[in-house]
């Protein structure tokens, strides 16, 4: 096993070497205003065995969740993937489908929802056979909380005494994002946890003041303490700081060094930009999801740019692709086009006939020809629609809608190379849908979001109401079964009794 901790400061300035107490086998932090990510690697072996034997009938699986609360998302862990729980997996030759399903289920809860790969999950489209970059199945399902993981990864992973290895995991409850990936070439688990800020015992932002242990268990264990400084070359990140190789360094070393990157959060100068999302009120059957954005700070990073939004939708409310086909009607939405739609996508299935989680959405956005001088807003709107539902005791069927994943997608000039970034992440869903040269530039809520989750009360047939239905249908159909026998009877009658006068 091998850790790597990072954290990236929020304030500059960076920290003083000597306030940092470097053990034989432990570091000590000093109490760091800091965003934080912990990224672990296990080999199969060190994992349970029902979790090994089904990773090693995989080509590739990655689990991407991210919080339904609102979050800074700093760089260089700029990406986004829209709020809840995200499955990328392609099978290896000889998997079976009927595995990988009761596993999620086991580990992170009956939520998950998940029958089998063939019936649950759906198959992204590939739009450039050259840069494939996608997995072969996705899923998605909403979910709030980790506490299904956190609890299985105490009893399997910490030994009951291990007092230091159930507190790193029930840290996980505060984390902002959880990613898990395992490809059949590294033969390796990569778990990475990120955290925007401490949650203080009063759930107020904190600090880091913990200490860090190197395991026995554990092969190596790295620590750096960060800066964000300004790179050199257009696409870099560059960061500076201390690192520490526990049990290996008696003292951090300096550092600082620059790298190519495909996720780069957007410049807030001059004007902040972020978004909201709603529903226009009333919702009904055809519900419209509104962007918001200020008109004043929607100005393009580059010309090669594209501003998009990435939607997942339950299979409960779905997109029309026929309707979104119409320039004039994209144009009156501020839309403009469709790029991608995959999923649960007949118009007329009902819920109850639609296996599939839902659908999956890549939708280019239009903005401002020209940047807005004063303090108005650039709205987006995208119809959606609602599927047949089952009546409900009152009346209404509840569906969670996270909001989409917004940035712009520019032209990386060539000879970039992103597979040298040591915080690089891909296979979040709209990557795939992009060549392998695509600079993102990711939008984030606005600072007064409280929830990165939309509730869509979806009007359904009331059975309390409606019980009279079943009782006159009944009696309908009775009557009407009565009437036939006794026209059978009547007529059965009649040519008995013409017969015996014939006779």
């Amino acid at each position: 096993m091998k850790q790597r901790i990072t954290y990236l400061l929020h304030e500059a300035g960076g920290v003083d070497p000597v306030t940092l107490d470097v053990g034989k086998d432990s570091i000590k932090l000093p109490g760091l205003k800091a965003a934080k990510e912990w990224r672990v690697t296990l080999g199969t072996r060190e994992l349970p065995k029902e979790v090994s034997s089904v990773l090693e009938q995989s080509h590739e699986i990655h689990i991407r969740w991210s919080a339904e609360w609102n979050y800074d998302a700093v760089t260089p862990f700029s990406s986004r993937v829209p709020s809840g729980f995200h499955i990328f997996y392609t099978p290896g030759e000889n998997a079976s489908s009927d595995t990988l399903c009761p596993l999620l289920g086991q580990i992170f809860g009956d939520a998950v929802e998940c029958a089998s790969v063939k019936e649950s999950f759906s198959t992204p489209p590939i739009l450039s056979e050259r840069f494939a970059m996608s997995a072969k199945y996705q899923y998605y399902k909403p979910l709030a909380r980790l506490t299904k993981f956190i609890g299985y990864l105490s009893s399997t992973m910490c030994d009951s005494s291990d007092f230091s290895c159930h507190s790193q995991v029930a840290s996980l409850a505060q984390a902002s994002s959880l990613d898990l990936d395992y490809d059949m070439i590294s033969h390796a688990l990569r778990v990475t946890a990120y955290w925007d800020w401490a949650v203080a015992a009063d759930g107020s932002q904190g600090v880091w003041d913990e200490t860090l242990h190197l395991q026995p268990s554990s092969d190596a264990l790295e620590v750096g303490i960060l800066n964000v400084e300004k790179a050199n070359e257009e696409g870099e990140i560059a960061l500076s700081g201390l690192l520490t190789v526990v049990g290996e360094d008696t003292k951090p070393s300096a550092t600082m060094f620059s790298f190519p990157a495909r996720h780069h959060a957007v410049s807030k100068q001059p004007e902040e930009l972020s978004f909201e999302t709603s529903f226009r009120q009333p919702t009904g059957l055809h519900p419209t999801l509104e962007l918001k954005f200020p008109a004043n700070a929607l100005i393009q990073p580059d010309e090669s740019c594209a501003l998009h939004a990435y939607l997942t939708l339950p299979s409960s409310v779905f997109i029309d692709r026929y309707q979104l086909s119409d320039p004039l009607f994209l144009a009156s939405q501020n839309l403009i086009a469709l790029r991608s739609l995959s999923g649960a996508t007949d118009l007329e299935a009902p819920v109850w006939t639609t296996p599939q989680w839902g659908s999956a959405a890549l939708l280019e956005l239009a903005h401002p020809e020209t940047p807005s001088v004063n303090n108005d807003t650039w709205s987006v709107t995208v119809p959606l629609h609602t599927r047949y539902m089952l009546p409900s005791t009152d009346g209404t069927h509840t569906a969670h809608i996270p909001w989409p994943a917004v940035f712009w997608a520019c032209e990386a000039e060539d000879g970039l190379k992103m597979s040298v970034n040591p915080f690089d992440r891909t296979n979040i869903g709209y990557d795939g849908l992009f060549g392998p040269k695509t600079l993102f530039h990711h939008i984030g809520a606005s600072a007064e979001t409280k929830t990165l989750m939309e509730t869509l009360e979806i009007p359904v047939l009331d059975k309390t109401k409606t019980g009279f239905v079943d009782i006159g249908t009944g009696v309908t159909v009775l009557l009407g079964f009565l009437w036939v026998l006794w026209s059978m009877i009547k007529g059965n009658s009649k040519a008995t009794s013409e017969a015996g006068k014939k006779e």
